[in-house]
């Protein structure tokens, strides 16, 4: 997590210590506390230390069993504040897109299993180096950010490398827009596409397409990762999104295996995959 929510966090658990010791019947201790909510005691140590974001029927528990529920609304309205972190792009663009590659390959390292969707670009741990230069290339010069495009390579590079290590596996789903799209030169597509296809039944990764022609129960929308239960990144126009907090980490979940039910898998996702390089002829 970025340093500045995490310091969001440590601060609301400073709030909740507070409860605790401010109780107008007396001060309770941690363990008196976790007695009272019937919880162990090191989800007290977790909620205050700013090691666990806290949900909103705890929070409602935790200040009506300190006896100060007045304190609920207020905050709430600072729970609702950093349970979502928002990371702009404006902020996070103003050293080049290779510090965002960092603060990614620190999430990546940390999981075992990753499920991912994406519905309009080739996901960034199958990427091609060149593919990938000409996505940081277009999105620098939409926002305006420092070219650094050969080094936000390079560390997107250091993120495959967790592919090929034991015990992990990529779950990863997209749309067969993300096949088309030319964010780049024919020629680098054509080359994506051919290591797109290398992946199908590779032990650590489980490709899935879902086609033009496939029924949904959801339409397609952003892309977002889920790491482990632990952590969502989605991303908007304006910011990036991570939520750590398990009803977010559920919703995306249930997401994922929604569009899972309309993905094809082995032979026919290289049958799509293939008639994507087919088009790309006529281009």
């Amino acid at each position: 997590m970025s340093t500045d929510y995490q310091q969001a966090r440590v601060a609301f658990g400073i709030s909740l210590r507070e409860l605790r010791l401010t109780c107008p019947s007396g001060r309770l201790t941690g363990t008196q506390l976790a007695s009272a909510l019937a919880w162990p005691h090191s989800k007290i140590y977790k909620c205050e230390g700013g090691k666990q974001t806290i949900t909103e029927d705890d929070l409602r528990r935790w200040v009506d069993a300190c006896g100060q529920p007045d304190k609920f609304d207020g905050m709430l309205a600072r729970l609702r504040g950093f349970e979502s972190q928002i990371r702009s792009w404006r902020r996070q663009l103003a050293s080049g897109h290779s510090p965002v590659q960092d603060s990614w390959n620190v999430e990546v390292s940390q999981s075992t299993v990753i499920h991912a969707w994406e519905e309009s670009v080739i996901p960034g741990m199958l990427q091609t180096a060149d593919y990938a230069r000409h996505v940081f290339m277009r999105y620098g010069s939409f926002f305006g950010s420092t070219q650094d495009a050969d080094e936000a390579v390079l560390a997107r590079a250091k993120r495959q490398a967790w592919l090929y290590e034991s015990g992990h596996t990529l779950k990863v789903i997209m749309w067969e827009a993300a096949l088309r799209v030319l964010v780049c030169p024919p020629s680098v597509l054509d080359a994506q596409l051919d290591r797109l296809a290398s992946v199908v039944g590779m032990n650590s990764v489980e490709l899935g397409i879902v086609p033009f022609a496939a029924s949904l129960k959801l339409p397609p929308a952003n892309g977002f990762w889920i790491f482990g239960e632990r952590l969502v990144i989605t991303e908007d126009w304006h910011a990036e999104l991570w939520l750590d907090d398990a009803e977010n980490i559920r919703l995306y979940g249930r997401v994922w295996a929604t569009l899972h039910e309309s993905a094809v898998y082995g032979t026919e996702a290289h049958s799509v995959i293939s008639s994507a390089r087919r088009a790309l002829v006529s281009r």
